[in-house]
């Protein structure tokens, strides 16, 4: 993306400082802003006047030495690939400015222009817990992979978290989708850092970001990601819960969502599944509505998908040739298709149904898994992967 100096603008500057000071109270910020006219106008006005606009004495920051501060982090931060936009910019998310307490302004790593990735496209936030299932991992993969195949593409919102946040982000990518991820923290970092890989693949494609309202150098403490999460739900039209307990940050999102009257989905989970609680309890309060499958929930949303697309499908088994016999080669196929059956089985289970001792299965199981077929949790449980397509 061209270098437009954002560090030096002054309204740009404006927001960035006003948001370093209200950042926990952007409702007072933004009532300043409005009540002076712009952010720029804030900076300019004398002790006096900024005293009697407020009501109460002016708290530290809002002077020209806090705007030299803000210039010299944009101005650090530009040489990282990253700028900031504020609330009064052209380019800022409608949506988001639309709520009644978003943030003044965004720090935000791409390699793409505001106008690049605030469009007019649908935004969807896809978030759920981070103790995904393999149920939940699989209906993450083909929801997304659905919406993002759909004929008007939309941009997937997640928060770059362990789980089902990274699942959307990651799909949206293999779709060759854009993606945003809404950061618990400044853009210079990355948390956690396992998805320091995912980070820079989001920062470097078309129309995709890693956006936070946070200052550099901000750490990931718990109240960071509540405060975080009401951009994930304003920033997105509709939003997709995949899995949450009935308390849990999920849904916090959702909740947020309900509140703004943005739509809200819910994918139904068994009822002694505490890990499906809050999707349950969204859909029996009315607040969500039930997604039962990616066409319903196409519908459901006004999407459509596109012709010669199918999303999801799994990957076709793939002997080398002389490396079984063919009674072994039989074996995998018929292991893999009882798998692909029954997401989640035991491996004293695959015993039972094939009919082969513990060290067949092992041994099957350890290449069906190397060769990306299948995934195994710390019980041994499996299920299959699925490819997009």
């Amino acid at each position: 993306m061209e270098n437009k100096n954002h560090f030096s603008d002054p309204e740009t500057l404006a927001c960035c400082q006003l948001n370093r000071v209200f950042g926990f109270d952007p409702k007072a910020g933004l009532r300043i802003i409005e009540a002076a006219g712009s952010a720029a106008t804030v900076f300019s006005m004398s002790y006096k006047q900024k005293r009697e606009l407020m009501g109460c004495e002016p708290p530290a920051g809002l002077d020209a030495a806090g705007l030299e501060q803000s210039a010299k982090e944009l101005e650090d931060l530009a040489a990282k690939g990253c700028y900031f936009l504020g609330i009064t910019a052209d380019a800022f998310p409608t949506l988001l400015r639309d709520c009644e307490d978003p943030p003044m302004g965004l720090y935000i790593r791409s390699n793409s222009a505001p106008e690049e990735i605030f469009c007019e496209r649908p935004y969807i936030a896809i978030v759920g817990t981070r103790d995904i299932s393999h149920y939940g991992i699989d209906w993450c993969k083909r929801l997304t992979a659905a919406l993002c195949l759909s004929e008007q593409m939309p941009t997937i919102v997640s928060g770059l978290a362990l789980g089902t946040d990274i699942i959307a982000h990651k799909t949206a990518l293999e779709c060759g989708c854009p993606t945003i991820a809404v950061m618990a923290t400044g853009v210079d970092a990355v948390y956690p850092k396992m998805h320091v890989f995912e980070a820079d693949h989001i920062a470097e494609s078309p129309g995709s970001a890693l956006i936070s309202d946070y200052p550099p150098g901000t750490a990931p403490v718990a109240n960071n990601f509540l405060r975080r999460n009401r951009i994930i739900a304003g920033l997105s039209e509709a939003t997709l819960l995949i899995e949450s307990r009935v308390k849990g940050g999920g849904m916090v999102t959702a909740n947020l969502a309900y509140y703004y009257n943005r739509d809200v989905y819910a994918l139904p989970g068994k009822a002694d599944d505490v890990r499906s609680g809050g999707c349950n309890k969204l859909i029996a309060e009315h607040k969500a509505e039930l997604v039962l499958t990616p066409e319903d929930m196409m519908e459901k949303m006004g999407l459509y998908r596109r012709r010669g697309k199918h999303g999801l499908r799994q990957k076709p088994l793939n002997i080398p040739q002389g490396l079984f016999s063919e009674e072994e080669e039989a074996a995998i196929q018929n292991i893999l298709k009882i798998i692909r059956a029954s997401r989640g089985i035991s491996k004293a289970d695959l015993c039972v149904r094939s009919r082969l001792d513990i060290s067949q299965i092992t041994g099957i199981l350890s290449f069906l898994e190397a060769e990306g077929y299948i995934i195994t949790d710390l019980m041994g449980n499996c299920s299959a992967q699925n490819n997009i397509q």
